[in-house]
């Protein structure tokens, strides 16, 4: 077994059981992508088996810090069938899941997602790309379904040095479907869509934009990178007067149509613009309109914290739209914010958000805050899996 030995003094996120290895960290050592190698402390102490990568700034993510384990298809097997377990424990109103989610559930680098009788993997590290043959056959078991559809085409794969992948694992057939999220239908492209296919880590927040519009009566909603129209449902759901819904795609927004339409919603009561989410924001003020509520779900702006530029630009733009849409709402609107960037914490969104609202010259409570669904969890040992990040804001 190969072995990387860290610099003196880098040991102390292991044992605090974190499961990264920056390649700043690492005296000597290495091995092939994928490679299970040893990592040991500047002493020679033994700190976990993780799975190498040559090219990527995390240079080794941990599979196990247990000496005695074994990292083969067996510990591959036994992580999948704990992971879809785990979902038992959670109230999840859809056959939409997210049955593995990376680093949270001990399978560094793995997402896979349920979409009613399909599943979807993407594979975004060395090591799991070593293991995808073993992982389809585990997923196919525990669950017992016969169909796998693969989507490994993030970005973050070019960092692993790994190309994008993207076809059928095991089984075939449409990768059209249509799931149930609460009372809802709502439909995904496996092979087209964001992500695996669908932003399943709003499932929650939807369902609590419906009840704050039925609590609240909102009249007038806006809806920004509406993508295919989840929370546009939700607010006609929840009784919304009308929905004004924005975004840049064609496609996402004829599925958002669909979607009004497949739920059984008055069209009259629902418009839909393909235009910049910006330049909108800035005529609707420059006309003078208001909304009652206003939902800002972009997509992510900063990839990862690790590149200051980035998350300083992402700053930038997220302030940039919350201004906009502060200004947009009546004193008691409420504004349902977002950020979904790795590289800025709910801190320093929370900082962001409060400028925006200096600058547009107003103040307000922030009565909830919001994260992904619980089937993506962050544990207590990785805080980076905590990527989605929300506020609501009511305007004093």
């Amino acid at each position: 077994m190969k072995t990387i030995r860290l610099k003196d003094g880098k040991e102390r996120s292991l044992l605090r059981r974190h499961p990264w290895v920056f390649d700043s960290a690492i005296a000597k050592g290495g091995g092939d992508p994928g490679e299970t190698v040893r990592v040991e402390s500047h002493g020679g102490q033994f700190l976990g088996w993780a799975a190498f990568s040559p090219t990527s700034r995390i240079r080794a993510r941990i599979w196990s810090f247990d000496d005695n384990q074994r990292i083969d298809a067996a510990f591959i097997e036994t992580r999948i069938a704990q992971a879809v377990a785990a979902r038992q424990w959670f109230d999840i109103q859809s056959d939409g899941v997210r049955l593995v989610h990376g680093e949270s559930d001990g399978l560094p680098g793995l997402i896979v997602d349920r979409y009613a009788d399909t599943l979807v993997a993407q594979f975004t590290s060395c090591g799991t790309e070593r293991f995808k043959s073993v992982i389809a056959d585990a997923l196919l078991k525990v669950t017992g379904l016969t169909r796998l559809y693969e989507r490994s085409d993030a970005n973050v794969r070019n960092l692993e040095g790994l190309p994008e992948v993207t076809g059928w694992l095991r089984g075939e057939g449409p990768t059209e479907l249509t799931i149930r999220e609460h009372d809802w239908q709502l439909t995904l492209d496996v092979a087209t869509g964001h992500k695996t296919g669908f932003y399943l880590d709003q499932r929650d927040s939807r369902q609590r934009f419906a009840q704050h519009t039925r609590h609240r009566r909102f009249g007038k909603v806006l809806n920004c990178y509406c993508y295919t129209g989840g929370f546009t449902v939700a607010a006609l759901a929840g009784g919304a007067g009308h929905v004004t819904s924005i975004d840049s795609s064609g496609p996402a927004l004829d599925r958002a149509r669909a979607h009004v339409r497949m739920n059984g919603f008055d069209e009259s009561r629902a418009t839909f613009m393909d235009a910049d989410v910006n330049a909108s924001l800035r005529a609707f003020i420059e006309a003078g309109e208001t909304f009652d509520a206003i939902v800002l779900d972009p997509p992510k702006f900063a990839p990862t914290a690790a590149h200051a530029a980035h998350a300083e630009r992402a700053a930038r733009a997220y302030k940039d739209i919350n201004r906009l849409a502060f200004k947009l709402l009546p004193p008691g609107g409420e504004l349902f914010t977002y950020s979904c960037s790795g590289g800025i914490s709910a801190d320093l969104f929370h900082k962001i958000v409060a400028s925006a609202g200096t600058d547009a010259g107003v103040d307000g409570f922030i009565s909830e805050r919001l994260q992904g669904a619980p089937d993506h969890p962050m544990t207590i040992n990785f805080p980076e899996g905590e990527y989605l990040k929300g506020l609501v804001v009511v305007r004093k």
